[in-house]
């Protein structure tokens, strides 16, 4: 590699001997240094220490529990979730509820029906309940919950179905009863 002083040297000789006019030769000059410049400014970054080693910006997830630790007269050391039992005590009252909450779609009709028959790709035949018999079953698939949740249906269960009002024919099972 050559070094800046030994390129001015060698520039101020092809202009000496006039292979280089002088306003090119101040020209490539100056985009030599300018490029001097930036690159020892980039340099210099690379080789300086990082500022914060170790820490992350986003260490601390915003609505974490936090813990902090006292310490007591005797010595022990008492530590302290907050948020910790309200989150528990919330979560047992949604397993004892007996009700079911679910969001109610406008367009569907809701009715009860019973299982007549297993088709294959998570198909069924369901009998609506209350409605004639001359009345054709409804041809029901599962819903994503049930699919996703693994329950199994079987013939004769009891099953909550969801109808399009644009045909009657077809529905969704969205719930077992059991």
């Amino acid at each position: 590699k050559r070094t800046t002083k030994q390129v001015v040297v060698e520039l101020n000789k092809q202009t000496a001997e006039g292979e280089i006019r002088p306003a090119i030769a101040m020209r490539s000059f100056i985009l030599l240094c300018i490029t001097l410049v930036l690159a020892l400014v980039g340099c210099g970054e690379a080789f300086s220490t990082p500022r914060n080693v170790g820490v992350h910006r986003n260490s601390v997830r915003p609505g974490a529990s936090t813990t902090f630790s006292t310490t007591t007269a005797a010595g022990r050391s008492k530590t302290a979730l907050f948020g910790k039992k309200a989150a528990r005590a919330q979560g047992n009252e949604r397993k004892n509820k007996t009700e079911r909450v679910r969001k109610k779609k406008d367009d569907v009709i809701e009715v009860e029906g019973t299982v007549i028959e297993s088709l294959p790709n998570a198909m069924f035949r369901c009998a609506i309940d209350g409605a004639p018999e001359t009345q054709e079953p409804v041809l029901a698939t599962i819903s994503g919950k049930i699919r996703k949740n693994f329950v199994k249906i079987l013939v004769g269960d009891s099953v909550t179905i969801e109808l399009s009002p644009y045909d009657l024919t077809r529905g969704r099972i969205t719930f077992r009863k059991r």
